[in-house]
């Protein structure tokens, strides 16, 4: 009885259709849906690889850029710490109000010396952060030069960086510019990604922190209420 049945199936099969070769073709597409699978997983393992080695460099560029501005003395320059602002550059950005921070300063050593000083002083003052988009004409002694006309000798700052992250995530083309956003975000790991950043207010010009705070909050926009609390921050830590 199996074998007559085996016997009709095989005959039900058209002559002019191949067995052998539709076989053999489906064994070939799993192969190739394999080597595509094979190869996705290698590709994301090295995206994930690159995204470490990425942070990682930067981290070991700050390094360097701190010890090639070691003064004879072979004491690093008190003037700014380079490696800081670069290391700190993806956790500088946690503060008490969230994962990224809601107001962010944008600079450039290119700024009038008083306008930096003073954006340094009240920005970290009324808890958000200032960040330059990279070293000054890509270079460590010339942004120690910059930075030695607004801080004195031993003077530092927290809540200062270099983070171009931030710059790529809000579209920042001009320096100095406030921005509030209107809830936390996450920061993206590597050095050339782009975060989603959440809606934000944004001031570009030369003005102070507490102008631009005060225009933000009363403008209504999403980061109103924040730049409210900022304020409020910042006149409570006045000098």
């Amino acid at each position: 009885m199996t074998s007559a049945l085996g016997g009709a199936l095989a005959q039900s099969v058209p002559a002019d259709i191949d067995v052998e070769a539709i076989r053999a073709r489906a064994g070939e597409q799993a192969s190739e849906a394999e080597a595509l699978a094979a190869t996705a997983r290698a590709r994301a393992k090295a995206l994930t690889t690159a995204a470490t080695s990425t942070a990682k460099q930067g981290q070991a560029n700050g390094a360097r850029l701190a010890t090639s501005n070691k003064t004879k003395t072979g004491k690093a320059s008190d003037v700014f710490d380079f490696d800081g602002m670069v290391a700190d550059a993806g956790t500088m950005t946690k503060a008490d109000l969230g994962e990224a921070p809601r107001f962010i300063a944008f600079a450039s050593t290119s700024m009038p010396p008083a306008a930096l000083k003073s954006m340094m002083d009240d920005v970290p003052r009324a808890g958000g952060v200032v960040v330059f988009r990279g070293l000054t004409r890509g270079s460590a002694q010339a942004m120690t030069a910059a930075l030695s006309r607004v801080l004195a000798p031993g003077e530092r700052r927290d809540g200062v960086g270099i983070d171009p992250r931030l710059f790529r995530a809000f579209g920042i083309e001009t320096v100095p510019t406030y921005v509030v956003a209107s809830s936390d975000f996450d920061l993206c790991d590597g050095f050339d990604c782009t975060t989603s950043v959440p809606p934000f207010d944004r001031i570009s010009g030369n003005v102070t922190a507490a102008f631009a705070l005060d225009a933000i909050a009363s403008g209504g926009g999403p980061g109103a209420k924040f730049a409210a609390q900022y304020r409020a921050r910042l006149e409570e830590h006045a000098p």
